[in-house]
């Protein structure tokens, strides 16, 4: 009978998801029993496999040598092997870059591994085929958990705001203090992870540690090219562009969707989980903004992430009620009037002290710390 894990066995510190860190648990353990390796290419550490004890071992996602793989399954291991032919890994044990997901993007956007894998989710995503959904839910699981790795212990508030507010507006400059300021005060900003208000909050967190001027020339460099429309390319190439002129900028979290393809992920997110499934992706980002969260004006999906978020605080699923911060009167009670609603949801009930409804974008992070005590 093969070896049974122990809750220890499960815990963080039995994954190992990089080559160094494989080396380091070789030479501390001399034993690879129990753990889990995601995605580590170990083509050169067949001496290794051919040698150590891997009973009760998981490789997801491996390359490794024929004969290492068929001796470790004897042993006793699991071994998922590379899924050839897709645009993507689903094994990954690690989040996006915004360097890898637009990759080759001087060949233009459409050869970004970003982009082919929103053609492979367009191609396959209605088909029917189980293998497809399969692969997509292991990788969305494995973003989930890097995810969480990453954020052990941050402050996190997310910011939430449509996709349409273009580059050079005075909205998208303050959508971009605010981020800037959040980061300043400790916290670990989290987006959406596309453009707009989105891409606006991840700038200012990578603007946290240099001064004024350094956010005021990139504002001017961006708006050269206000939208991802007409061209995504040109979109990108400038965000790049800033971000080589002001390298090691603050880091920030992005958590896009290829739900919804034709946006693409901003490149000021250090830190990138995309999805497949949008549901997952949306209760992912509102669930970890354990600080609060600040709504911009935005449509639909900004409304639908406010009574997302609104759910669990008013039923206090996930504990103590987190703050809630919508920005703009006139938006959130006649243009789209969100406020009343969620005021009488509120009433009498914990998540009331949590909520507030401020005029201008300034005055969202002195709200936000006011409601989290």
């Amino acid at each position: 009978m093969q070896p049974q894990p122990t809750p220890s066995h499960a815990s963080q510190d039995r994954e190992i998801e990089s080559l160094a860190e494989f080396d380091e648990v070789v030479s501390k353990h001399g034993s690879l029993a129990h753990f889990r390796v995601q995605a580590v290419d170990l083509t050169a550490r067949t001496r290794d496999l051919l040698a150590l004890d891997t009973a009760g071992a998981v490789f997801l996602g491996c390359p490794m040598d024929a004969d290492a793989a068929g001796r470790i399954r004897a042993a006793g291991a699991l071994v998922f092997p590379p899924v050839p032919g897709v645009p993507f890994d689903p094994y990954r044990g690690l989040l996006y870059s915004p360097d890898e997901l637009f990759e080759r993007l001087d060949a233009g956007y459409e050869a970004t591994p970003d982009a082919r894998a929103y053609a492979w989710f367009q191609q396959t995503k209605a088909d029917g085929d189980v293998f497809s959904s399969m692969l997509r839910a292991i990788h969305d699981d494995s973003v989930s958990d890097a995810l969480d790795e990453l954020l052990v212990g941050a402050r996190v508030v997310g910011v939430m705001g449509g996709h349409a507010m273009a580059r050079g507006t005075q909205a998208y400059e303050g959508a971009a203090r605010l981020g800037r300021e959040l980061a300043r005060a400790g916290y670990t900003v989290a987006t959406g992870g596309g453009p707009g208000a989105m891409e606006a909050a991840n700038l200012g967190a990578y603007a946290a540690p240099f001064d004024d001027e350094m956010l005021t020339e990139a504002l001017e460099l961006l708006a050269r090219a206000p939208s991802f429309t007409p061209s995504i390319t040109d979109w990108a190439r400038a965000a790049f562009d800033v971000r080589e002129r002001w390298p090691a900028g603050g880091a920030s979290v992005g958590i896009p969707t290829w739900f919804y393809g034709h946006e693409p992920p901003n490149a000021f997110a250090a830190h990138i989980a995309k999805y497949f499934a949008n549901a997952t992706r949306e209760d992912g980002l509102l669930a970890r903004s354990n600080a609060g969260v600040v709504f911009l004006p935005g449509a639909a999906g900004t409304v639908q992430e406010i009574f997302d978020n609104a759910t669990p605080n008013y039923y206090e699923s996930r504990g103590e009620p987190t703050p809630m911060v919508l920005v703009n009167r006139a938006h959130w009670t006649e243009k789209h009037p969100t406020w009343p609603l969620l005021q009488s949801l509120a009433r009498e009930r914990a998540m009331e002290s949590r909520i507030a409804l401020v005029d201008r974008i300034e005055d969202a992070p002195d709200a936000l710390k006011r409601l989290g005590g």
